[in-house]
């Protein structure tokens, strides 16, 4: 069973009118000539996909980008401000709730430890014949939709478990590309954070801000979709994590969704260059890299980004869909993990976070 800690689903179905319900082949074949393959990748996930990979739960983003940061013309659920943020992010929400209430042998949404026991235990009796549904955990990643601290409450209520504050730089703190602080928005967003019980999710934020939160936040946090910046060895960049705050993670018992993304995973990767230069024992490196520094294989899983920054055409040699993830696991076995190791890997860690976290 494999848990992914990250993808954009909503973002997808209302940027590009996708259906995961189709298989990715049907995806493909109806944007081939378009320009989502260029702007986007071509789809790695679909139902039939998580499927085949035993993707058990996704953390399902809410998630737009600022005008000013927009991807290009073709972005057009981008916001000026919090309120259009926020009314963005309410569509979203919707997207899943239609999801789960159209398809419900094949969606499902997750907000509780009940609901989330409930889930497991349907995966474990599931077959061929009587497959499961995909749990999906709400997770907002840029959280200038919230427009008031006190606004949290609603989003909590309406099923969102996991918060990260940044994207690019925001009212409320530093992100990638756009170092700074946390703002006094920020430090009272991160207030309520922790007295909801919400978990603090640390991809994007500029490090800067990180340490901040790390000495201010007393609540669990993670990195949904984060890389070692050790192993990428790109100083230029923020977006990666530094050996100094994943032992904070790691002290704070807090868990890293590696991100099979190429340019994550290697330094100046681009499309011109071959995916096969970015083998997915690239993957097994930064997994590596994160073990090391704790001592065991206890903080650290998968966070895909897949669909959201990472098509076909953005990943390791080797991964057509999702499904092909379960590769890593003879290449884990191959470095030495013990198959409970692999299995904490795979779905055990994020586990353990959600049933210590998620309300009962």
């Amino acid at each position: 069973m494999l848990i992914d800690g990250h993808q954009d689903i909503a973002w997808n179905v209302m940027t590009f009118g996708r259906d995961y319900t189709r298989s990715v082949a049907e995806t493909r074949a109806l944007e081939a000539g378009t320009r989502v393959p260029q702007v986007n990748g071509d789809t790695v996930i679909s139902w039939g996909a998580y499927q085949q990979g035993q993707v058990a739960l996704v953390f399902a983003t809410l998630f737009a980008t600022p005008q000013q940061h927009r991807w290009g013309d073709w972005d057009v659920h981008s916001y000026a401000s919090a309120k259009e943020a926020n009314q963005i992010y309410l569509r979203q929400l919707d997207v899943y709730q239609q999801m789960a209430f159209d398809h419900p042998d094949k969606f499902r949404l997750i907000a509780s430890q009940v609901e989330l026991k409930a889930h497991l235990a349907q995966w474990a009796r599931a077959d061929e014949d009587h497959p499961a549904p995909v749990g999906l955990l709400l997770l907002m990643e840029n959280a200038e939709a919230v427009q008031t601290p006190d606004e949290l409450k609603m989003w909590w209520d309406l099923g969102v478990r996991l918060i990260g504050p940044a994207w690019k730089t925001t009212r409320l703190c530093g992100g990638t590309g756009s170092p700074g602080p946390l703002t006094a928005e920020g430090y009272a967003l991160l207030e309520k954070i922790s007295e909801l019980g919400m978990i603090l999710d640390l991809s994007h934020m500029d490090e800067e801000s990180v340490l901040q939160a790390l000495e201010f936040y007393p609540g669990v946090m993670i990195a949904s979709h984060s890389n070692p910046a050790a192993v990428v060895n790109d100083p230029a960049s923020n977006r990666h994590l530094s050996d100094r705050v994943i032992r904070e993670l790691i002290r704070r018992d807090g868990v890293m969704g590696m991100v099979p993304y190429n340019a994550f995973l290697t330094r100046g990767w681009t499309r011109s260059v071959a995916r096969s230069a970015v083998p997915l024992e690239r993957v097994v490196d930064h997994i590596d890299h994160i073990c090391d520094l704790a001592g065991n294989a206890w903080h650290v899983a998968l966070g895909t980004d897949f669909d959201g920054c990472a098509g076909v055409q953005d990943v390791p040699d080797g991964i057509d869909t999702i499904a092909d993830l379960q590769k890593l696991e003879d290449l884990l076995a191959k470095r030495g993990y013990a198959e409970g190791e692999i299995d904490a890997i795979f779905h055990e860690n994020w586990l353990r976070v959600l049933f210590k976290h998620l309300p009962a």
